[in-house]
């Protein structure tokens, strides 16, 4: 009788803990299913990079370096997990301490990058990374070949986005396109309904955001190219996203700067400034820097939208600031181009050019030793971190693209039609490429490939 009632009491134990277990499942099934993993179209998540991220596991802000660490073992890993789910194996026994433990191994054990730089695979923002440094660790070939181009229909003037396989880009015909950026090969449209101005497209998490100049910010599934939700402003947005955590970040030209949730779309918080928010923010420490039209330079904490400090840039911005360590680089509409303190909250310096005196539109690339950015004196500058001039490169027109930087050379387009190569530390040309129409977009890096659009509507691979 002792025996038997024990049996009989570890038989609903087990039925209990079964039935634990599979609720365990179905919850993983649908978390799952909210990543990229629920749909597969002919360009697959392993083509895209997509990934399960383990921001989604762990909760929180995770950094670009965990999006973008190598793809193909992680994918292999989560679908072998995912098949051995489906066969009532694998989450089975396994007690969500130790699941959590696991991952969290992953996260941690990730490649060290170095400190602000966009890693070699994915270019996911405008910039390429929450500092808007514009400096890349791809590897690029010494000598460039055009791979391939796109006919987009109309101007393009925002800069694209690379993840893994897939290129992003948005133009005056009111298209974010999807391309392959082995080929060109276009794998989904989605219309807009507003020409795209000078927005870029941000990835994170298997959804594309970008606004466009009829004041909305489209959230669309990066696999298929469906709408998943639309925010409306109340006037034009020319600022770039920048997702942090389940944050995303947009400034629009009704003065305000939102702050969204990734989920729905839903406003967390907005600040109101005193002219249109034109800057795409940077992000480092929980704060959001933006260089304003109403001469304002502001930190505003992420976390609640509250305004940390400010300081008089002295004229109107339009570029947004790049961040490298404690300092925030930008230029202004009065001709010059500053370095912020952001450790004492003060201009550190102002640089000039001793004779040509016109505004800075472009948005500065910064490395450890160069602030390049380009000048509508038809000048591409480089500068010191101390403000001083190491060089100066003469073009044919304006200089609106905003540079950007990999393996010691800089890459550049100019109203003049054409696609130059620098060396980062003396100036020196080494390569051009002559587009025939004006390259105000900038341009975007990734797997050693660069991608820029012009104006004439074509999108053009170099590699």
């Amino acid at each position: 009788m002792g025996q038997g009632k024990f049996t009989s009491e570890r038989s609903e134990k087990q039925k209990a803990e079964a039935e634990n277990d599979n609720s365990m499942q179905k919850e993983q099934r649908r978390t799952m299913q909210g990543n990229v993993f629920a749909a597969r179209p002919p360009h697959s998540a392993v083509r895209l990079g997509l990934t399960v991220s383990p921001r989604n596991v762990l909760g929180g802000y995770a950094s670009a370096m965990a999006e973008t660490q190598p793809q193909k073992s992680r994918v292999a890993t989560e679908r072998q997990s995912l098949s051995a789910r489906c066969r009532g194996k694998a989450a089975v026994g396994i007690p969500r301490r130790s699941l959590l433990l696991f991952f969290f191994s992953l996260f941690v054990c990730l490649p060290t990058l170095k400190a602000q730089d966009t890693p070699a695979e994915n270019w996911s923002q405008f910039r390429g990374n929450h500092q808007l440094t514009g400096v890349s660790l791809s590897t690029v070939p010494n000598s460039l070949k055009q791979l391939w181009t796109f006919e987009a229909g109309d101007s393009i003037e925002s800069s694209a986005a690379v993840v893994g396989g897939t290129v992003f880009v948005g133009s005056q015909k009111g298209e974010l396109v999807a391309l392959n950026l082995d080929n060109g090969q276009v794998f989904w449209k989605f219309s807009t309904d507003s020409p795209i101005g000078e927005s870029s497209p941000a990835y994170s998490n298997g959804v594309v955001y970008i606004g466009n100049l009829g004041g909305w910010l489209n959230a669309v599934n990066a696999t298929n190219g469906q709408k998943l939700w639309a925010f409306k402003t109340d006037n034009e947005i020319k600022s770039s996203p920048v997702v942090v955590g389940d944050r995303l970040l947009i400034g629009s030209y009704d003065q305000n700067l939102y702050c969204l949730s990734t989920r729905n779309g839903a406003v967390l918080w907005k600040v109101r400034t005193n002219g249109p928010v034109h800057s795409t923010p940077s992000v480092a420490d929980g704060l959001a820097y933006v260089a304003g039209c109403d001469e304002v330079f502001r930190a505003i904490r992420i976390s609640d939208g509250k305004e940390m400090f400010t300081i008089s840039s002295g004229a109107y911005t339009g570029a947004s600031p790049a961040l490298r360590g404690t300092a925030a680089f930008y230029g202004t509409f009065d001709n010059e181009v500053l370095m912020v303190d952001l450790a004492n909250r003060n201009i550190a310096w102002r640089y000039q050019h001793p004779e040509r005196k016109f505004p800075f539109y472009s948005s500065a690339a910064v490395t450890a030793s160069r602030v390049v950015v380009g000048g509508r004196d038809k000048l591409i500058h480089g500068l010191t971190h101390e403000g001083k001039i190491a060089w100066t490169f003469a073009t044919r027109a304006r200089v609106e693209s905003s540079p950007a930087i990999a393996g010691g050379r800089v890459y550049v387009g100019s109203n003049d039609g054409r696609f130059y190569v620098l060396d980062v530390n003396s100036g020196a040309k080494l390569w051009e490429f002559t587009a025939g129409s004006p390259l105000s977009a900038s341009p975007a890096i990734g797997r050693g490939r660069i991608v820029i659009g012009s104006q004439d509507g074509r999108l053009y691979c170099f590699g």
